[in-house]
């Protein structure tokens, strides 16, 4: 029995198919292996001609040898695009962490790219010619900026408060505030990082109220470690009380028991300048007593991501010989990036040079001249008040006065979709039929890519 006319065209079409060899003497084939690779560009052939086949079947005409060299282009394009992309932050969140936080000041850009385009001196010795150590890099600048007598760097926050307490406290009973019990972002709870360093927690106080005496009850009952954790990212409100950092130290020292400050974002400036609420400085924490502190160096700090580590030489020394920190430790990149972050504190000029500081101190006068500008240049939208917040876990609560281009939609999340396909991503906030974007997060430089991007999505804008 002859096969149906259908069948026979498909059996026809299928066997016009080129074959892989076809498509790599393809004369636009050329420009591929030389970008792509042979591997890589062959793999994409045969998926376009599984496709391909897959068309046919269905009853679709066979595309030609050009076409298809085309879509072998357009998937070998789409593979090598990277995931890891910048994007235009409008969102008025400074430290947003799902786009990465603290973005870097040009100088701290400089000395990575130097550190990295290179050999360096990570861990060698010039005067001597021998081994050195890396954890000297940053140190000095940062015990000239807090007072401390040692520091560690490790590749984050997490990391440290893991790496502390598995050298200081493993197999002993760690007390720690009910309140100060927290789970931050990514499911890290200080329970359960207590519990994987082999520390035994107890808890002290209520959730609301804490008192000195809690914490000597503890130490009466064999507790050998105190630890203070910040509350990052929520208040507790009303009828609340807790020791500070002072009194709970004397309390400690008087049994000669360490004090360990996880202070969250660790500010090495007085965030009330900005009319925020006063977050205690790193070397106020020392000074009060504290015999190690740790913080992050991606947020407040506006450095890059790394776990801080400073305080008392003995109990760093303990912390660096524990066969953990080689794990935790930082790599060069990370060194490299803080030693620039902190040459700007020393040298004064934090405030202009830092981004994150700089978004901070922004006047509402010129946010709300940006945005005009914007508006203006546009030719839609309106500029309207609005409020700026810290995130990142960093001054839970507080908000920051700004002036926000807002955009009336036909659908505000289609809107706000359409912008984050255009290249770079530019990621804007919703509020009902508003878009709404704050000049407070957004780069200088990144401005001409923001009206760009805008321009695009007119089409959704109601008039």
């Amino acid at each position: 029995m002859e096969p149906e006319p259908s069948k026979q065209l498909n059996m026809v079409s299928l066997r016009g198919i080129p074959s892989v060899d076809q498509l790599l003497t393809h004369p636009n084939a050329e420009a591929l292996l030389r970008e792509f690779g042979h591997d890589w560009t062959t793999s994409a052939i045969r998926q376009v001609l599984d496709e391909a086949r897959g068309e046919v079947r269905a009853g679709k005409p066979l595309p030609g040898d050009q076409e298809l060299i085309e879509r072998v282009q357009e998937l070998l394009v789409t593979q090598s695009e990277v995931s890891l992309r910048p994007v235009i932050n409008a969102t008025g969140v400074i430290l947003h962490t799902n786009l990465g936080r603290a973005p870097l000041s040009p100088e701290t850009l400089k000395q990575i790219e130097l550190v990295s385009a290179a050999y360096s001196t990570l861990e060698f010795d010039l005067a001597s010619g021998k081994r050195g150590k890396r954890d000297v890099h940053a140190a000095d600048l940062l015990i000239r900026l807090t007072g401390a007598e040692a520091v560690l760097i490790v590749n984050n926050n997490a990391g440290a408060v893991l790496l502390i307490l598995s050298a200081l406290a493993k197999g002993k009973k760690v007390a720690i505030s009910r309140s100060q019990l927290v789970e931050i972002g990514g499911g890290f709870r200080v329970p359960d990082v207590m519990k994987q360093s082999g520390a035994k927690l107890v808890e002290v106080g209520t959730t609301n109220r804490t008192h000195t005496a809690d914490y000597e009850a503890a130490i009466a009952e064999g507790t050998r470690l105190i630890l203070w954790a910040h509350q990052s990212n929520f208040q507790i409100v009303g009828f609340t009380s807790n020791p500070d950092i002072a009194e709970l130290a004397e309390a400690t020292h008087r049994s000669d028991l360490p004090l360990i400050v996880d202070l969250g974002s660790g500010a090495l400036v007085d965030t009330s300048r900005y009319g925020l609420a006063h977050e205690p400085t790193v070397k106020e924490v020392l000074y009060a007593g504290a015999d190690v502190v740790c913080f992050s160096g991606d947020k407040l700090l506006g450095g890059p991501q790394a776990g801080i580590i400073l305080g008392k030489a003995e109990l760093l020394e303990k912390i660096r010989k524990h066969p953990l920190y080689r794990a935790l430790r930082a790599d060069k990149l990370c060194l490299a990036g803080l030693n620039a972050t902190f040459l700007h504190y020393l040298k004064g000029n934090a405030e202009d040079e830092i981004p994150i500081l700089r978004m901070l101190s922004a006047k509402p006068e010129d946010l709300k001249a940006r945005a005009s500008l914007w508006a203006a240049e546009l030719g839609f939208g309106s500029v309207i008040e609005g409020v700026s917040t810290v995130g990142g876990g960093s001054l839970p609560g507080q908000d920051l006065p700004t002036w926000l281009l807002a955009l009336r939609c036909k659908s505000a999340q289609k809107a706000a979709g359409a912008l984050r396909q255009h290249n770079p991503p530019i990621i804007a906030r919703v509020q009902e039929d508003l878009l709404l974007l704050d000049p407070r997060t957004v780069l200088p430089w990144q401005e001409e890519d923001l009206i760009m991007g805008l321009k695009s999505i007119e089409k959704l804008i109601e008039a």
